[in-house]
């Protein structure tokens, strides 16, 4: 089952993607509402929503292409309470993004570029020990924060470069949505496409930047999957630049092209107490097989990123926009 949340105005509403068109839910204006609703009924959230379509339509066609009054908002949030929800990523799951970094954080001498980095150290860690058997313990990802959900984008809206930043770059993901139930148990919501956007520059400057390159806005959507099937995926990503294809590269995710199983990761997550607390939202990157950035694409405003993984519905767009460079410090205030 695939779900959208959409806005006209003021008004919202879930729907069910029914190609081609979107069936409106009933009693629910947002994905947290539907999942709350399902846990309290203790029945499967495809089952909770099943029973609250609605004779309703919505052309999908129109919504997407800009068409209808209704637009679409990322397929999972926590209206008027941002702060509700964690924004976090795990890195170095997949080969692809281990190769890249290992180039991007490589020292200039010869003898350290014989050299094992620590990125590359962590990906091997995650090689030998990513995948334990059920029940038991695997070894820790390297894990990041992103920040609130203010800093998830909707799709087609844009992602801004800062004006602290040094680059803006994005990164074709799978996210998975979580919500914590009153007794402290995560339950998985579903997964989508994702554009993890990061500071590629700053980070290759000291590899201690890279918490500090994570801090950027992101996109999830449009379409959030309940349980989908997480083995094998394909993607695409391609940026388009001047109604032109600039980059693309076909890319694979899912737990066969990871070096950690998702069981791990989910479990490394969580094992944090800060991260069980009732009522909270998680919104989880699940890591990059590639990115432009490794291929010297450096984007700039105006700039098309489109994401697509097989089986997780229509792709993910997002326009590059620039903020003026900062100028002046941010100054705090003493109290007196």
């Amino acid at each position: 089952m695939h779900l959208v949340q959409i806005a006209r105005g003021t008004e919202r509403r879930v729907a069910v993607v029914q190609e081609p068109q979107l069936l409106l839910l009933r009693e629910v204006d947002c994905v947290l509402a539907l999942t709350r609703r399902s846990l309290a009924l203790e029945q499967p959230l495809r089952e909770t929503a099943e029973n609250l379509v609605t004779e309703e339509a919505v052309s999908y066609d129109d919504v997407y292409q800009g068409r209808s009054a209704w637009k679409l908002l990322a397929p999972v949030d926590s209206p008027g309470d941002a702060q509700r929800i964690l924004v976090s990523g795990t890195g170095l799951t997949h080969l692809g993004s281990a190769r890249e970094r290992q180039a991007m954080h490589a020292a200039v001498s010869q003898r350290q570029q014989t050299e094992m980095t620590d990125s590359m150290r962590m990906f091997e860690w995650g090689m030998q020990h990513g995948r334990p058997a059920a029940d038991t313990i695997g070894v820790a990802p390297e894990w990041f924060y992103k920040g609130d959900g203010s800093v998830l984008r909707a799709p087609f809206a844009a992602l801004e470069i800062p004006g602290y930043a040094e680059d803006g770059g994005e990164e074709a993901e799978v996210a998975a949505a979580y919500y914590v139930a009153d007794d402290g148990v995560p339950w998985r919501i579903g997964m989508m496409a994702g554009n993890e956007f990061s500071d590629h520059v700053f980070e290759r400057r000291n590899y201690l930047n890279l918490a500090g390159s994570k801090l950027r806005p992101c996109s999830i959507g449009p379409e959030l999957v309940v349980d989908p099937v997480f083995g094998d995926v394909a993607g695409q990503v391609r940026i388009m630049r001047d109604a032109q294809v600039l980059w693309q590269k076909a890319i694979r995710t899912g737990e066969q092209n990871m070096c950690h199983s998702l069981a791990n990761l989910e479990h490394h997550h969580f094992k944090f107490a800060g991260h069980r607390q009732p009522g909270m939202v998680h919104v989880h990157f699940m890591g990059a097989d590639c990115l432009s950035f490794g291929e010297e694409v450096r984007l700039q405003a105006n700039d098309l990123v489109e994401i697509w993984f097989e089986g997780f519905g229509r792709p993910l767009q997002n326009v590059i926009t620039q903020e003026s460079a900062t100028q002046k410090p941010v100054r705090v205030r003493t109290m007196r």
